[in-house]
């Protein structure tokens, strides 16, 4: 989305976006659903930013959405790309990604991202800086994949963990009842909860909470009803 975002942010008149959330210091808390959906350069692509600094040119995690027959045009990725497709199918010229599927475009990467029918997206832009990381096309939905956790009821699906580099992302699904032992975020963690309620000392999550706890953060996480959620920690 870069070369479509830089003429808007060099057009006369552009207002700069704002920063959200760009304090990572900060515990973050966000309820999407209550969130309206804003308008990007494309004009058939909507977003819900979570995080942002620096403008179209700055680091940005986001609920995107796409109308269908949505798209933009060709453009590279400086930083890299991460996407994680919540529902409907994302498209490029390399490929069709059903719901589930979870990708990583490296630094240089380029394509033209469409969607036929319409789809929601978790995108993550300019935060995996690095010229040796992968491409990565992950059906998560697919059999297999799954690790029991570090506790009863706990399952793990690794989506991205490389050496020389601190993140770490992974699906981790609870079951109902599941409690897991207090623990420490170095480096920060992030949550987004894809189903179910997440839990913990300091509130309730339903579907649709994204939060973001700082380095060296604690808490002791839970779930009663059992949840489905998207995790990263390292490099926040």
């Amino acid at each position: 989305m870069i070369e479509t975002q830089q003429q808007m942010s060099d057009a006369p008149g552009h207002t700069p976006l704002a920063d959200v959330n760009a304090d990572l210091n900060r515990r973050v808390v966000v309820d999407t659903r209550g969130m309206a959906w804003e308008p990007s350069p494309s004009g058939t692509v909507w977003r819900k930013p979570l995080y942002r600094t620096g403008g179209e040119l700055g680091p940005v995690t986001s609920l995107v959405r796409y109308a269908a027959g949505g798209a933009f045009r060709e453009h590279s990725h400086p930083e890299g790309e991460e996407i994680l497709v919540l529902d409907g199918v994302f498209s490029d010229e390399h490929a069709d990604y059903p719901a589930g599927t979870f990708l990583m475009n490296p630094h240089g990467s380029r394509h033209s991202p469409r969607s036929e029918d319409g789809c929601t997206l978790l995108v993550r832009l300019r935060q995996y800086p690095g010229t040796d990381r992968p491409r990565l096309v992950e059906d998560t939905k697919a059999a297999g994949g799954w690790r029991p956790g570090l506790v009863d009821g706990l399952s793990v699906r690794p989506l991205y963990a490389q050496e020389g580099h601190p993140e770490q992302v992974a699906l981790v699904r609870w079951e109902p009842g599941t409690r897991f032992q207090r623990h420490t975020h170095w480096g920060g963690e992030e949550i987004l909860v894809l189903q179910g309620e997440f839990c913990d000392e300091h509130g309730r999550y339903p579907e649709g909470t994204w939060m973001r706890s700082p380095h060296m953060s604690q808490h002791t996480p839970f779930s009663e009803t059992g949840c489905l959620i998207y995790v990263r920690v390292g490099g926040l």
